[in-house]
């Protein structure tokens, strides 16, 4: 071990690139089988071929530029970011910069060389902190990627449609929390811009349960849409929930609450100018009324 201490940094430094370059071949080839093995079969060989030459051309390029690894960390950020989308995870995107290491130690240890041993030591080193790098690069992009996903989620959870001329609803289901609200808000006041509609009926028959927080939301809602001129109906009020407000002692004010959708629907419709007839057959007739 003394010995190797003895042998300077530079010296270390130089066989380990000497190396990098006299074994290039074998040291790519093995670098990546293990790579491939860590992406069980995920990623097309070739394609997994291409990204570990530019990684490897750019490690090396490093060293001539005195240690600037800016190039191959932005590298390695496209290859965390890449991978966070595919699925893979933190460990199989850092074996691929880890297996570096396995694969030059075989050149090393046939070299054995003092100088290759001490430069081995610096080549870890610099391993390391690139593998570090790429995990940190791969926990920033999969928690993008689980925002991303997450906000299209609620915006597929909380649509808008137009039901009849003038009337929109906006039928939710599941949890309704402060951020869902502002969606449901910012969805229902565009589509009453965009359609303008006079009439809003907004269904919690998915609605889980209602609590004082739940009714807050729903009340907000309704407050926005009436600022914009239009008039909002609640509907889905089963059982349950209507005993669950009239026991926490929610208030919905004037605002009219109907247990079905359907009966929501037909009381924005009378209010809006239509009335319905029913005809021989069981047919329905619709009608306008005009003022």
């Amino acid at each position: 071990m003394g010995v190797i201490l003895s042998i300077p940094a530079d010296a270390g430094r130089r066989r380990i690139e000497e190396l990098l370059q006299e074994n290039e071949d074998r040291v790519f080839k093995r670098w990546l089988e293990i790579a491939g093995s860590a992406s069980g079969g995920q990623v097309d060989r070739s394609s997994l071929a291409s990204q570990l030459r530019e990684l490897y051309q750019a490690l090396r390029q490093s060293f001539g530029d005195s240690g600037d690894l800016s190039d191959l960390r932005g590298l390695l950020a496209e290859l965390s970011r890449t991978r966070a989308r595919q699925g893979f995870t933190s460990t199989e995107t850092a074996i691929v910069v880890f297996g570096l290491k396995e694969a030059l130690y075989e050149s090393v240890e046939d070299d054995a060389s003092p100088e290759a041993l001490r430069g081995f030591i610096w080549f870890s080193r610099v391993i390391d902190d690139l593998g570090l790098f790429t995990v940190e690069s791969y926990a920033t992009a999969r928690e993008k990627v689980i925002l991303d996903q997450a906000e299209q989620l609620l915006e597929l959870s909380t649509p808008v449609v137009k039901l009849w001329d003038g009337i929109v609803a906006v039928p939710l289901v599941g949890t309704l929390d402060s951020a869902r609200t502002q969606v449901v808000m910012e969805k229902l006041l565009q589509i009453l811009v965009d359609t303008g509609s006079e009439h809003a009926v907004i269904d919690i028959t998915g609605v889980p349960a209602v609590d004082t927080q739940v009714a807050q939301h729903l009340l907000k809602t309704v407050v926005a849409a009436r600022l914009m001129g239009a008039e909002c109906v609640i509907s889905g009020i089963r059982p349950q929930i209507a005993h669950t407000i009239v026991t926490l002692g929610i208030e919905f004010g004037d605002i009219v609450t109907k247990a079905t959708l359907a009966d929501a629907l037909a009381h924005t419709l009378r209010a809006s100018g239509v009335e319905f007839t029913k005809s021989r057959g069981s047919r329905i007739a619709v009608r306008t009324v005009e003022d």
